[in-house]
């Protein structure tokens, strides 16, 4: 056990099967005893953090998972720099979805 682990209450240790996937904003939940839900980045756990809160209590819960299988991250939408003629000083970019 690490110094940290020492330091910070864990309630529970949960497998990231039992956890629900929201794929729209990349966050693993699980409910929380206040009602409300602990929740986890993708982006977190990619960098091997294991501890997922719930914002409405101090409660944490160590997320049990191997980095390997975790869903692949969203792809950032795709952004095409077109350059705008315009009168004088009004000339710029203005950034496309592309």
């Amino acid at each position: 056990m690490s110094d940290d682990d020492e330091q910070i209450a864990i309630y529970d240790e949960v497998e990231i099967e039992d956890m629900t996937w929201d794929e729209t904003v990349q966050i693993y939940h699980y409910p929380c005893p206040c009602g409300d839900r602990f929740e986890i980045a993708l982006v977190d756990l990619r960098d091997e953090a294991d501890i997922a809160v719930c914002p409405s209590c101090s409660l944490m819960i160590r997320v049990i998972f191997e980095v390997d299988s975790l869903p692949k991250p969203k792809e950032e939408e795709k952004v095409a720099v077109v350059p705008v003629e315009g009168e004088g000083e009004g000339e710029g970019v203005v950034a496309v979805a592309a």
